[in-house]
């Protein structure tokens, strides 16, 4: 029988495994984290890395039991859709390569997935996944775009569907880090290898890597819809494959324009990411280094502090809130917000229940969106910046 079709209690924890995510791997750690944390996942199987000494290293160093400990995560989707206490949902923590055949395998067994960005190596396997999905609705499909997890990003985005920004005029991202300003990759750093490798990581390097963050927070937040867009993708670092740095103009249906500037190779910044979204009535701005603050300036009036829980605050970001102001949540915090949404979802689920509309998480509409982003800044920067749909 199908994972989504058992019938555990809603409160028990969710039995949760991972493909990636072993030894030397960042964000596996990160995503396990934030599984915990609202203890709602109960990690207990994992195909962690596909040199199989590694995996089964790996697996020991996490306290997985041997037999839950698998080299080849077909084998872990065809045996843990067998066993009565196997997985119900699946982390897919590997390069961009492997999301679209591992999500493949999880979503044929019945088993919800919980996917990296960006979704896939390319847009047809995208469109490939949203069918699949089609086929198997029980299933439940997320994209950790953790930042929209955020409370005040929560906050922006209720602020702007009620109106209170008036009708939204421009949006604009921007990302820079400097992580990749010499040619990291070359010194077998497993991280810089792989996302400047074009058969691993896709067409788009740094677009893909953070760009799309970018891209999605910007949509997440005005609830705009791309257009068309002008890019110029640069690759700065002599030989690199994929491009280090990337400005986009865009587009929006309804007549919103937007920009946006993300780089690995800007000296001086760790993880800049910031949005800026102005309308007829008002503008905000949101700065991830200082995620429980947002900037939010009614036109004519003063520029107002809200702060995470504090006065002013509403009840979207009131949800997502675990302790009172002045204490800070940030990175963590924000990812574990998707993956308690994700469990919400789930447990509906195994309730036979609608999920709760006020639940939010990225989805497959975001994954694909993310890679027709993707493709349409690598082609319209092949083109000299020439405008392009998406």
């Amino acid at each position: 029988m199908s994972i989504t079709g058992r019938s555990d209690k809603a409160s028990g924890r969710i039995r949760l495994g991972m493909v990636g995510g072993g030894q030397g791997a960042f964000i596996g750690a990160v995503h396990r984290l934030a599984a915990r944390m609202d203890d709602h996942y109960e990690f207990v199987a994992g195909a962690l890395s596909s040199d199989a000494a590694r995996a089964k290293a790996s697996a020991a160093e996490l306290g997985l039991a041997p037999d839950r400990s698998y080299a080849d995560f077909r084998e872990m989707a065809r045996l843990e859709a067998k066993r009565k206490d196997g997985i119900e949902a699946v982390s897919l923590v590997t390069p961009n390569h492997m999301h679209f055949p591992a999500a493949k395998a999880f979503i044929e067994a019945g088993i919800h997935v919980i996917c990296d960005k960006p979704m896939t190596l390319n847009l047809k396997e995208a469109l490939a996944l949203e069918k699949l999905l089609a086929k198997n609705p029980k299933v439940i499909f997320a994209l950790t775009h953790n930042y929209s997890g955020y409370p005040m990003i929560r906050h922006a985005r209720a602020m702007v569907a009620a109106g209170e920004l008036g009708e939204i005029r421009l949006v604009q991202g921007e990302y820079p880090q400097d992580w990749l300003t010499t040619d990291l990759e070359k010194s077998g750093q497993k991280q810089a290898a792989w996302r400047t490798d074009p058969k691993r990581t896709g067409a788009g390097g740094c677009v893909g890597d953070i760009g799309t963050h970018t891209y999605q927070l910007g949509c997440f937040v005005s609830g705009l819809k791309l257009d068309e867009l002008s890019a110029d993708l640069t690759s700065f670092v002599k030989g690199r494959k994929v491009d280090d740095n990337v400005h986009v103009m865009m587009r929006y249906k309804g007549g919103a324009k937007g920009m946006m500037w993300a780089s690995q190779v800007a000296v001086g910044h760790e993880n800049g990411l910031k949005i800026r979204v102005y309308g007829t009535k008002g503008g905000l701005e949101w700065v991830q280094a200082d995620p429980n603050y947002l900037w939010v300036t009614p036109y004519g009036e003063p520029k107002r502090l809200i702060t995470r829980g504090g006065a002013g605050s509403n009840a979207a970001s009131a949800r997502v809130t675990r302790v009172p102001p002045g204490h800070p949540e940030g990175y963590l915090e924000g990812f574990a917000n998707i993956y308690t949404e994700v469990a919400r979802a789930i447990k509906a689920k195994r309730m036979g229940k609608k999920v709760d509309k006020d639940v939010q998480f990225p989805g497959i509409e975001d994954g694909v969106a993310g890679m027709a982003f993707i493709e349409a800044c690598v082609k319209s920067s092949a083109k000299n910046g020439k405008w392009t749909k998406v």
